[in-house]
């Protein structure tokens, strides 16, 4: 007997349509699985069977071919063991026929008939929903995952007799034990992390200007200054900040979560912006992504949100190097002879370094770096990945004076994080309606053709800024970036028109490259 079961697979942060075909005939007593298919999946004929066995359904002494279609897209992952086992127990007349054929299912089974969480379910949902799939039957580890989307109802099975005896119901006794999607979003908002605040930080108002012009405009950030003086501080705290994501940007960063397995503690709706400190030693795989599974790297992990990388002078060059395409194409794209995927990469990169190797130049007193090492060390930073920073900002050991008033006093007279955030969400929803209709969010996004329309100048000002462009000797690059900076700094005042003043601050956060 014939019978399909509809499952999905993965490409990217994309997912596509498998059926899963199975046929049981007479012939000579076999398991045959064919479709283009990797290791782990050709793997499952043996958990298939063993899991069947302990679930009550031992397989017949037949001839059974099991075919995952298109055959001519290669197909990897642990989510095809339930759907092969609910399509064999269909052929097998266990189940009755067509009892699956509205259904996305997915799961990975244990030899005892668990069922066992997978990566991956949001993107399979979406593209089931495109093609009008409503219902589906997942682990119930991903339950919180699958609901996402209120359109889908979701079946939580924790074994495959539980989805098999699920399936043997009728519609409506089916209807009472799907999940609701309502309630487990309202578990996920009540869980607010904790935000670290800018009143924290005394002095550095240089610094903290530079990050809240970063965070209204989506602009890439480098803080250089001395051990100590609040660095990762002033970085720590920028996603408290940012603007929310939007209902399609938490898709986004939820789907490619998903893709890498980090949701299967956690489940549900990305609300916050991610925010990810690699150590300064991590390798280039790491943060591109690859192996063997061809996994979204740290860069992807962040899209959406903060990437910080500390101690950048102390990182690989190469390393670095390799962040030169994705923030221009905010994309990247893994290469490796089981195939080629493409992962957003769209994310607010935040650098930290010190001026020399001890730490302290350019003051005298305490730096014994000669020129030469000071220059070395710098360089170790390539000049293309310079270029492309937005905002460089010079952070300074704040004096002791304003550390102890700050901590023992008037504390509060610091800038909460709320109150700059007000300034920021008003800015974003200026960027909101000047870029509608178009598919950038960020002045950081606009393109060439973007900074011709939104950023405008008058005779006066274009003619001081091309003096100071001149003087300064920047790169094209330079220049639509010191423009993107000036229209986001005119939109943090609420002016519609750049002026010299807006200029003049964004060439200031250029001058120290």
């Amino acid at each position: 007997m014939y019978s399909i079961v509809n499952s999905g697979g993965l490409h990217g942060v994309t997912s596509f349509m498998v059926r899963v075909e199975t046929d049981v005939s007479s012939g000579l007593p076999c398991m045959e699985m064919v479709g283009l298919l990797a290791s782990e999946v050709k793997e499952a004929k043996e958990r298939v069977r063993v899991a069947l066995k302990n679930s009550g359904y031992p397989l017949p002494a037949s001839h059974i071919t099991v075919n995952l279609s298109p055959a001519d897209i290669r197909k990897g992952g642990n989510a095809y063991d339930l759907p092969i086992a609910l399509s064999i127990l269909q052929s097998m007349q266990q189940l009755p026929e067509r009892c699956a054929e509205q259904f996305l299912v997915v799961g990975e089974l244990s030899l005892n008939g668990e069922l066992r969480a997978v990566g991956g379910i949001l993107p399979m949902v979406m593209e089931a929903l495109r093609t009008g799939i409503r219902k589906c039957i997942v682990p119930k580890q991903n339950v919180k995952e699958a609901g996402v989307l209120e359109d889908m109802r979701v079946f939580g099975a924790s074994s495959l007799k539980e989805a098999a005896d699920f399936l043997k119901k009728s519609k409506e006794e089916q209807t009472i034990l799907y999940e609701n999607p309502t309630l487990r979003d309202e578990e996920k908002e009540a869980e607010a992390p904790g935000i670290l605040d800018f009143s924290e930080v005394d002095g550095q108002e240089g610094a903290k200007r530079a990050a809240e012009i970063a965070a209204a405009g989506f602009h890439h950030l480098l803080l250089i200054g001395p051990p100590g003086a609040g660095k990762t501080m002033i970085a720590s705290r920028l996603p408290g900040i940012l603007p929310p994501l939007s209902r399609q940007e938490s898709l986004e960063v939820t789907a490619i979560h998903s893709v890498a397995g980090k949701l299967l503690k956690q489940g549900g709706l990305i609300r916050e912006r991610p925010f990810f400190f690699p150590h300064h030693t991590m390798t280039a795989a790491s943060l591109t992504g690859g192996g063997n599974s061809l996994k979204p790297g740290v860069i992807s992990l962040a899209h959406r949100g903060v990437l910080f990388l500390d101690e950048m002078a102390e990182m690989r060059r190469s390393t670095l190097d390799v962040l030169r395409q994705p923030l221009e194409e905010k994309r990247v794209q893994i290469s490796r002879n089981t195939g080629v995927v493409e992962y957003p990469a769209d994310f607010l990169l935040v650098g930290a370094m010190n001026p020399c190797p001890c730490g302290y130049y350019p003051d005298r007193n305490r730096c014994r770096c000669t020129e030469s090492e000071v220059k070395k060390y710098m360089g170790r930073v390539s000049g293309p990945i310079l270029d492309r920073m937005d905002l460089v900002a010079v952070v300074k050991t704040p004096e002791v004076s304003k550390l102890i008033r700050g901590r023992l006093r008037d504390r509060a007279a610091n800038e909460s994080s709320g109150s700059i955030r007000e300034r920021v969400l008003r800015a974003r929803k200026i960027q909101e309606k000047r870029f509608e209709g178009e598919e950038i969010s960020f002045n950081a996004s606009m393109g060439v053709g973007d900074i011709h329309r939104f950023c405008r100048l008058s005779d006066e000002t274009q003619e001081q800024m091309t003096q100071a462009f001149r003087r300064m000797h920047l790169s094209a690059r330079g220049v639509h970036k010191v423009l993107r900076v000036a229209r986001t700094i005119a939109d943090l005042e609420g002016e519609e028109e750049i002026g010299m003043e807006h200029i003049g601050e964004a060439l200031l956060y250029r001058a120290e490259l």
